[in-house]
């Protein structure tokens, strides 16, 4: 009864240290108050969401002391504009997809995706494990910046076009909204790239001033209502085999954030990037089954069309690399990160990806 009584007091005055605990913490921390803005619309709950989720998350974790205020694209500045919004200082942090910057320099495009690169998973790993985070906070650090993952779609789809794409030839001439280092590579085949919003993306495939557009998958796709104005939809994107999101966080007010709230933001984003390809990874397969039902023809690029694109994507960064230091730097180690990672998922994962998704060998 004695050695009960006491291991109940002993408990009773441990809970009641760990309560006091962040309590102590909250009163000696500072209160501070940023604006986010993101590159996104609101409308699109799962992209723009990530924000949304770091801003929840911080403000728990801090006992409601350190609050994100999140804008959606075009409230504060505009989508493409995010960067340097976040470099000036004109907000604190923003959420956007660092290849919409490649016209400032390539290499931005390692920090989001660059077409025939990683997948997700391969993405996550090169950033937390294998070096790239380094890298890319290094290369970001001439922008006044640290960059934070936050947030994968996984795999994308290659968008929506008026007219079959059955070859090369199909490509040339056509105007396609895509962003990223994708426009570069189908430039060299023939396609007129054109880097739109996400929210303005229907207006323009509506009207006639554009034949193809890409954006995320089936379930924001079918959000936008591109299912209404073009009517094939190819796959894979190429482009995006695992295209990350990124926080973007002022140099200087970084560096004069509290240690522990440093710490809380980015663990705040790490929950925000696995939660945001969980919840696509699970709207996605309803949300194509619904754009087929409607009437939504599904295709797959053809052999011959992905073995030229893949051929224009390598030469253009061999190319970029030779004249490119900073990227250069970037994808050596890149390139044979991803080779040992292709070695790697030939063996286990896709051995068991194509067995399973083949429907287990059965005859149907």
């Amino acid at each position: 009864m004695e050695r009960r009584s006491f291991l109940k007091k002993a408990g009773a005055g441990l809970a009641a240290t760990t309560l006091a605990a962040p309590a102590i913490v909250h009163a000696q921390s500072p209160q501070i108050k940023w604006r986010l803005a993101s590159s996104f619309p609101k409308s699109l709950d799962t992209i723009y969401g990530a924000a949304e989720t770091v801003a929840k998350r911080v403000a728990a974790a801090t006992g409601g002391r350190f609050q994100i205020q999140v804008f959606a694209g075009g409230e504060l500045v505009p989508p493409f504009q995010v960067l340097d919004a976040v470099k000036d200082g004109t907000v604190e942090l923003g959420h956007s997809a660092s290849y919409y910057y490649v016209g400032k320099d390539p290499a931005f495009a390692f920090d989001t995706a660059v077409p025939f690169g990683l997948n997700s998973r391969q993405q996550t790993a090169w950033m937390y494990e294998g070096g790239g985070l380094e890298l890319m906070r290094e290369f970001f650090k001439e922008y006044n910046i640290v960059n934070i993952p936050c947030g994968n779609t996984g795999a994308q789809m290659g968008g929506w076009y008026r007219k079959e794409i059955k070859s090369v030839e199909d490509l040339k001439g056509l105007k396609m909204r895509i962003g990223g280092f994708a426009g570069q590579v189908l430039t060299r085949l023939g396609l007129v790239p054109q880097q739109i919003p996400g929210g303005d993306i229907y207006p323009s495939l509506e009207k006639g001033t554009i034949d193809a557009a890409e954006w995320v998958g089936p379930y924001d796709d079918e959000k936008l209502g591109f299912n209404k104005v073009a009517k094939y939809y190819y796959y894979p994107g190429w482009w995006e085999g695992g295209p990350q999101l990124s926080i973007y966080v002022n140099q200087k007010q970084w560096d004069g954030l509290p240690k522990d709230y440093q710490n809380i933001l980015e663990a705040a984003c790490a929950e925000a990037h696995v939660e945001m390809q969980a919840r696509y990874d699970v709207r996605n397969p309803a949300a194509l089954k619904r754009l087929v039902a409607s009437g939504t023809q599904l295709r797959p690029f053809s052999r011959e069309v992905m073995a030229a694109c893949y051929k224009e994507a390598f030469a253009l960064y061999e190319e970029t690399a030779a004249k490119n230091p900073k990227f250069k730097k970037i994808y050596e180690p890149w390139k044979k990160f991803r080779d040992d990672q292709y070695l790697w998922f030939r063996v286990a994962e896709n051995a068991f990806d194509n067995f399973v998704y083949s429907g287990g060998g059965q005859k149907k």
